[in-house]
This record gives C-alpha cells, structure tokens and sequence, in this order.
C-alpha cells in the first residue's frame, strides 16, 4: 500500500481500496464518496444515492458544488496524512 493512502486510512472514515483511498460523508441530505488516489495526486468527489432513493448511481461532482466543511476537512486529512492540501485543489 503506499504511504499516502496508509497514512490516510488512519484518520476517521478513511479506508484503503486498492490504489486509492476512500471515505464517505453524509450531510443533511446529501451522501458523497470521496477518493484519493496517490499515484496521481488527485482528489474526486462523487454523489451517492441516498436510502430514500429508489435508484440511482454515483455520478462525479465538481468541487465548486461540494460543501465547504467537507472540502476543508478533506485537506485537514491530506496534511494529517504528509499530503500537500493543496492537492484538494487539482483539476482532472
């Protein structure tokens, strides 16, 4: 596994999946997935279908549309974990 994603598994929620690290978040009425991969030094964000809904699939989500406290909190992590926060911020 490699470091950033080790060191990201050990903050709250965060777990490894193969070359990336993932972690969920549930707001009010929104559910996103977020992921982390170090080979690339990207951060993605995905809607996921809340349990209300009858169907649906994740589908990506550009930053501009993610709440801020969890923007802030996922760059809180990358440093926690030895990631630049500033990776939050790179554009596919």
């Amino acid at each position: 596994m490699r470091e950033p994603i080790a060191a990201l598994t050990r903050q709250e929620g965060w777990r490894a999946e193969g070359a990336a690290a993932r972690v969920h978040y549930e707001g009010a009425s929104e559910q996103f997935a977020v992921e982390f991969y170090a080979e690339t030094e990207r951060v993605l964000y995905w809607s996921v279908p809340t349990e209300e809904a009858e169907s649906g699939t994740a589908a990506p989500v550009p930053r501009k549309h993610i709440p801020d406290p969890l923007r802030r909190r996922v760059r809180d992590d990358l440093e926690t974990a030895g990631v630049d926060p500033a990776t939050e911020r790179h554009e596919l």
